[in-house]
């Protein structure tokens, strides 16, 4: 089942305008966000990224805040997954508009939320760069948008390579962060994540890790990153919503350390729920 503008619908009976501006121009925001046991996950945070997106992209919610508990709960249930562990899904479009590229000044957008079982998290990933490049001149780079283009591009060449994700540079050459998420470089005691500047998407688990990491003895920050300091690290992860924290196990076929017990105490801070 899936909640469409405030109803909850059958796949077949979910209908959206072909005119719809995030079909044919990719007008809009998404927000992936995990739940376990029915209860979403750092929700107050995925709806105040979602918020600041609007504003940046000048497209209004149709719905209050306060209404986004209320609508999961009631997909959950409807989709059985009140139980077990899911995946949510927020997708929100400008909506109908004329042809053109101008925003339209009576937008009426397009609200979806659906809700699947979210298979178990891997111990580790293997990665690769790839050629694909993060623009950090460009807004996008920092935001869920229905633009994923150069994120799909990234994570097929990776999967050419047998690498479940791919590591993506920027036009100046830092790392920017996995095309599913971002990047932390562990050295020594220093966790370290691209700058935002870089082109880097303001994570919701990123935030957590950066807030909270001094609690479990670590130094955490924002610090750029290149091909060096990959070659040098103690060990890499990539952080995002569904998969918390993870170790890579292998960059480009090199085994990297596996930093096992920093790998837990990270985990346990993505797991804190609002």
């Amino acid at each position: 089942m899936i909640w469409l503008n405030g109803r909850i619908l059958a796949p077949a009976e979910a209908r959206i305008d072909p005119r719809d501006r995030g079909f044919t121009l990719g007008d809009g925001l998404f927000e992936t966000l995990a739940a376990e046991n029915g209860r979403p996950l750092h929700l107050a945070a995925h709806l105040e990224r979602l918020q600041r997106a609007t504003k940046v992209l000048e497209l209004p919610l149709p719905v209050e805040m306060s209404e986004f508990p209320g609508a999961i709960a009631e997909l959950l249930a409807a989709n059985d997954l009140v139980g077990s562990a899911a995946a949510l899904r927020i997708t929100l479009s400008r909506g109908v508009g004329s042809r053109g590229l101008l925003m339209p000044l009576d937008a009426k957008p397009t609200l979806v939320i659906t809700a699947a079982h979210h298979p178990p998290v891997p111990d580790h990933l293997d990665a690769s760069i790839v050629a694909i490049r993060r623009n950090e001149g460009s807004p996008l780079s920092r935001l869920k948008s229905l633009n994923y283009l150069d994120n799909v591009l990234a994570q097929q060449e990776a999967g050419a390579r047998g690498a479940d994700e791919g590591l993506m540079l920027n036009n100046g050459g830092r790392v920017a962060g996995f095309a599913r998420g971002n990047v932390f470089l562990l050295k020594g005691r220093r966790l370290l994540t691209p700058p935002l500047a870089d082109g880097v998407l303001d994570g919701i688990v990123r935030h957590l890790l950066l807030a909270k990491g001094g609690g479990i003895g670590l130094e955490i920050r924002e610090h750029s990153l290149g091909r060096a300091d990959l070659d040098a690290a103690d060990g890499l992860f990539i952080t995002n919503s569904l998969l918390g924290c993870v170790p890579i196990r292998r960059l480009d076929g090199r085994d990297l350390p596996i930093a096992a017990d920093i790998g837990k105490q990270l985990i346990s801070l993505t797991k804190d729920p609002d």
